[in-house]
């Protein structure tokens, strides 16, 4: 089973040309399946039913895995029997019959404008890391990156006199994403009075925000950074970097934004992805009517 696996990542990563990220995912969740089939005694794929797998939904349930959660690992264990039917390497794929998971649509948290503008205003810009971090969150907010799009970012991706940065998404997909002009100032005070300081020639390889050892952030700073900020704002929400991606589109769709427009930015697939963001715009403006109105 661990050989089918390690050749179907293979094919995902050179032929697919999906992301470090989505790979591990796709391993993760189909690994723990495979540990579930050989909990209950199954070594050989073809004994593999779609009861067996009707069963393992039924404990992820149980352990209170989320609907958006479960949704991605049957995903996950689909697509991979696929795989195995379309290469003969199984006799019957046990997952033709199974319909999709149901996800509960869950909105986004969101910032208002002032709540950004307060996190905005904590870094001190005097400081060779606030400054850094100052630029990172004012590019974030301004063009509604995903992390891992920014921690890629690479000096010729950002295009200052256009206002615009070139950005490598999900599948390795390029667009073009326009960013405004505090951003552009603030990353140019960065270029200037901050990232000389951080740069190692032989370790720094073009990356645009660098650590203290000259390298490019991981995930894992990025959100200790939002944590800190967050919180040295005074804002109570739950928050994460994801948060100022769902900021962006929201206070784009509330400025009345096309949601074509959001959606090229935000570098979705599917339309209905980027259409969450409505919902959340219907909300704002029944809490507008409610606060108003005189008979709200």
């Amino acid at each position: 089973m661990e050989e089918f696996l390690k050749e179907y990542l293979t094919i995902l990563l050179y032929e697919k040309n999906l992301s470090e990220n989505t790979i591990n995912a796709y391993r993760n969740d189909i690994n723990k399946f495979m540990e579930y089939a050989k909990e209950i005694c199954i070594n050989d794929l073809n004994n593999i039913t779609s009861g067996h797998i009707t069963k393992y939904f039924e404990e992820q349930r149980e352990l209170g895995i989320d609907s958006s959660t479960t949704a991605r690992y049957m995903s996950s264990i689909k697509s991979f029997f696929l795989y195995l039917e379309s290469n003969n390497y199984i006799e019957k794929n046990p997952t033709e019959k199974l319909g999709p998971v149901k996800k509960s649509r869950k909105l986004p948290a969101v910032l208002s404008f002032q709540e950004i503008e307060k996190i905005l205003n904590v870094p001190n810009t005097d400081d060779i890391t606030g400054l850094r971090d100052k630029a990172i969150l004012e590019t974030f907010y301004s063009s509604g990156l995903r992390v891992s799009e920014l921690i890629n970012l690479k000096i010729n991706d950002l295009f200052f006199e256009d206002d615009v940065i070139r950005v490598l998404g999900k599948g390795a997909k390029e667009r073009i994403v326009p960013i405004g002009s505090s951003a552009v100032k603030w990353l140019k005070e960065y270029f200037v009075r901050s990232r000389p300081h951080l740069e190692k020639k032989s370790k720094s390889q073009n990356i645009v925000f660098l650590n203290k050892r000259g390298t490019k952030l991981s995930r894992m700073w990025i959100w200790k950074i939002f944590n800190y900020y967050a919180k040295e704002a005074g804002i109570t929400k739950e928050i994460h970097p994801h948060t100022f991606r769902h900021s962006f589109a929201t206070h784009l769709l509330e400025g009345g934004a096309d949601l074509r427009a959001v959606q090229e930015m935000l570098g979705h697939a599917d339309i209905s992805t980027t259409q969450i963001y409505t919902h959340v715009d219907r909300n704002y403006i029944k809490q507008v009517h409610r606060d108003h109105h005189p008979r709200g």
